[in-house]
């Protein structure tokens, strides 16, 4: 026997993923885990039994309600689903996915299209923070066709800026959880930062690369591999995220001098596949360090003020990601005070498919 839920598969930003009405789905988050694993196809490398599509990028999952928040129209939980393991993760956000909220909402009747542009405000569960993607409405309707370029997706979309607000150590508790610019761990400088993702900023060279390597070769490097990770797993406690053993933050990026006239070039472990681009909240994060004088990224990118509001581009493997910044830094220099005022980016989203998903009947009643 098998159960159908109602489902719509989209691409988001550089993602792809399953949408849920989280009213369709079990209330008890280990039953729905299942039922999640078992759509997506997970635990096998390949996913062959199930919607995803054998990386990291592709097995992800919104799950969407209506908000009771004044803040908010919708309430959006990501739920990262591993390839290769039995597990389901809710420890981080994903911008990308996110981008896919906005549409899904406005064509759930959840928000009423507000002109050519439809602001659609949104809780990012995972942190207790907030973002407003604004929608292309043109007609009364959701579009996904328009000249909107983003790097790591082919072809053009609509455009869907999000503007997120008051994301600041929304994982970590403080933007450098730490309490400092700059630590040292295993003879190795980084920087902790959460501007909305948990990230290790660490020098591309220390680890005899160049940082411009791709990531298939990255990910090949074993011995690079298992130092990365013991440092992660040190650096979970002193960030405020516990034992990150079977987290998926923080992510490690590597960073390395410009290559295209960007700021710095990046390369994201994330944390065991290394990402064809970035991750949306990574790169506010990573343009977040660049002005922050003394941090790893600050070092390599130069001096860099965004008090009047400055364009970032973060460089990475498929291209680049421009993020729109306003932040003031003042007081010690080695534990200076940070605010953010403004972090905006582009997104574009795409609606794939929408149906039912089937999974075997007996998970809903057995899953512990």
């Amino acid at each position: 026997m098998l159960t159908a839920i109602p489902c719509t598969v989209m691409r988001g930003g550089t993602s792809k993923g399953l949408y849920f009405d989280a009213a369709d789905l079990p209330a008890d988050p280990a039953v729905r885990n299942q039922i999640l694993l078992a759509a997506m196809g997970s635990p096998d490398v390949r996913q062959i039994d199930g919607m995803g599509g054998a990386h990291s990028l592709t097995s992800k999952v919104a799950v969407l309600s209506r908000s009771d928040h004044p803040d908010a129209d919708v309430d959006y939980l990501f739920l990262q689903v591993a390839v290769d393991r039995a597990e389901v993760s809710d420890s981080q956000n994903c911008g990308n996915i996110l981008a896919g909220v906005g549409p899904w909402a406005i064509e759930a009747g959840w928000v009423p299209v507000a002109g050519d542009v439809t602001p659609v405000r949104i809780q990012m569960v995972n942190s207790a923070s907030f973002a407003t993607a604004l929608v292309p409405t043109p007609g009364g309707q959701v579009t996904y066709d328009g000249g909107a370029r983003i790097d790591g997706v082919p072809g053009t979309a609509a455009p869907i800026p999000l503007e997120f607000l008051d994301v600041a150590g929304s994982s970590c508790g403080a933007l450098l959880p730490t309490g400092a610019v700059r630590d040292r761990v295993d003879g190795v400088d980084v920087t902790c930062i959460d501007n909305g993702m948990p990230i290790v900023l660490l020098r591309a060279a220390d680890f005899g690369l160049l940082g411009t390597e791709a990531p298939e070769v990255l990910e090949a490097d074993s011995a690079l591999k298992t130092r990365i990770e013991a440092l992660r797993l040190k650096l979970g406690p002193r960030m405020n995220l516990g034992d990150v053993a079977k987290k998926t933050v923080p992510k490690m990026t590597l960073v390395a001098p410009a290559q295209n006239g960007g700021v710095l070039t990046t390369r994201s472990f994330i944390p065991h596949r290394v990402h064809e681009a970035i991750g949306v909240l990574g790169a506010v994060s990573v343009a977040t360090a660049c002005v922050i004088p003394g941090s790893i990224a600050a070092e390599i990118a130069g001096p860099i003020s965004a008090e009047a509001g400055l364009v970032l581009d973060i460089e990475h493997p498929t291209g680049f990601f421009s993020v729109d910044m306003v932040a003031q830094v003042s007081g010690d220099p080695l534990k200076p005070d940070v605010r953010v005022t403004r972090s905006a980016l582009l997104r574009t989203a795409r609606k794939l498919m929408q149906g039912m998903v089937f999974v075997p009947a007996s998970l809903w009643e057995t899953a512990p």
